[in-house]
């Protein structure tokens, strides 16, 4: 979510202070309206790799979203074909039933992807039906990658929390999005010309506060809802990350391993002739 502009507080984008001492990217690349998917999420992540290795910096790709994360280090999975007359029909029909309405579907047609989809999210809801109805399989039955790319040298880090303390963060980041003007950035997005139908808008925490406008919901209600789908979401992407293999899972609180790793594994990049099977971490 954060590669839309205009969504600050919400997506709890790092400060400028922050981004001026460490350079960020794909930040604020897109409009809230637009549609931002794995496919242009790996061709920009790899055009700024090369970018920066050129330089001879270390890249960090730094998320989030295991499915994005994976779709680089993995590659895309097989592209099913597209109807163009299914695609049409289906947004059609989302405008005027909703997108949870067609997810449900999707979770009676194929169990799968209602499973792996989240209720919100209408590119993927749309993209899941287009494909079965397209094809008769589920977008999950094409092949997917199972053995990393390798163009790239990659170690990967996970950072775990139990999960009483991530909770209690999760609580608390989003009293600090109300107190940092939420409310404010969602007028002000919606005074933009934006729609609540829009990508960016059906993000954790606004799509909350839009759903007031039709309900009798108080901030504190709302506030809360916000939580729990975090809590829901980072639940899920824990799971997902879980299946992403050699993958050194270490405590933030640890960040002397974190950084000594790290040393290692760019001392061992430098000496790219040593197999990437031999490399300390490897398969972890």
């Amino acid at each position: 979510m954060q590669v839309y502009r205009h969504m600050d507080v919400g997506t709890a984008k790092p400060s400028r202070e922050e981004r001026a001492r460490l350079p960020h990217h794909l930040l604020d690349v897109a409009e809230p309206n637009e549609q931002f998917n794995a496919g242009r999420f790996v061709k920009s992540a790899e055009r700024l790799i090369a970018e920066i290795t050129g330089r001879g910096r270390m890249p960090v790709v730094s998320g989030g979203t295991a499915f994005y994360i994976t779709s680089l280090l993995f590659g895309l999975p097989e592209s099913p074909p597209v109807d163009p007359a299914v695609r049409e029909r289906l947004r059609a029909r989302a405008g005027r039933e909703g997108t949870e309405e067609l997810h449900r579907v999707l979770r009676e047609k194929d169990p799968e992807a209602g499973a792996r989809i989240e209720p919100r999210d209408t590119y993927r809801t749309l993209r899941a039906l287009e494909v079965l109805e397209s094809t008769g399989r589920s977008l999950f039955s094409f092949h997917w990658p199972r053995s990393p790319r390798n163009d790239y040298r990659t170690m990967v880090i996970g950072l775990e929390r139990e999960r009483k303390d991530l909770y209690a963060r999760i609580d608390e980041r989003v009293d600090r999005m109300f107190a940092r003007g939420l409310v404010g950035e969602l007028k002000s997005l919606l005074a933009m010309g934006f729609r609540p139908e829009d990508p960016g808008m059906r993000g954790i925490g606004y799509h909350e506060l839009l759903q007031m406008r039709s309900g009798c919901e108080t901030l504190r209600d709302a506030r809360e809802r916000i939580a729990r789908s975090t809590r829901r979401y980072a639940k899920r992407q824990i799971t997902f990350f879980r299946t992403v293999p050699g993958v050194s899972w270490i405590h933030p609180d640890r960040a002397e391993e974190v950084r000594g790793r790290i040393e290692t594994f760019m001392a061992l990049d430098q000496r790219a002739r040593i197999p990437h099977s031999e490399w300390p971490f490897a398969g972890q």
